[in-house]
Order: structure tokens, then C-alpha cells, then sequence
């Protein structure tokens, strides 16, 4: 991790990762109206057990990626916790 910026992850199923990987792993594509909130989580943990509890029963495979985000940027928005501190999301 670079000073300046702060390590991300994101759970991800089969199809959103195939959209990445056609970005170049450069960017995530666009929400679903179903799911229309792009939510990264502060802990590789928690993106694990979401990929594992709600991407595996959903659609067969979840994955998590994981980014670097500068910390400027970071500051517009604010930490939610999803039901403990551990629990953790943008």
C-alpha cells in the first residue's frame, strides 16, 4: 500500500469479474438496477465472507478483488458499519 492511498476489496460474482477483466482490470462497471450502490468494504475479510454467503448461493462463484484508492478522494465520503466495527464499507 502506497502512503497516500488506502487497499479496498471488493466481492464480485462470475459476470462482474468477466466485465473487469474486459476493462483491462482497470475499472468496475456499472451497478445493476437491482444492486445500484457500489459498496467497497475496508477488510478483506468481510468481502470474503459476502463473496462466499451471497455471491457463491447467487451465481455459482464469488471472487473478491481488491484496489488501491487514493485517500483524498476517500474523504467525500463516509465509513458504514454493516453491523459491527469489523463489518466495515464505503
Amino acid at each position: 500500500m502506497k502512503p497516500d492511498t488506502i487497499t479496498l476489496w471488493r466481492p464480485v460474482g462470475p459476470a462482474e469479474l468477466a466485465l473487469i477483466r474486459e476493462s483491462g482490470m482497470c475499472s468496475f462497471p456499472p451497478r445493476l438496477p437491482d444492486q445500484p450502490i457500489f459498496y467497497p468494504v475496508l477488510s478483506e475479510d468481510y468481502a470474503i465472507r459476502i463473496a462466499r454467503d451471497w455471491n457463491v448461493p447467487h451465481s455459482g462463484a464469488g471472487f473478491v478483488t481488491r484496489f488501491e484508492v487514493r485517500r483524498d478522494f476517500l474523504e467525500q465520503y463516509d465509513v458504514q458499519e454493516a453491523g459491527g466495527r469489523a463489518l466495515r464499507e464505503y
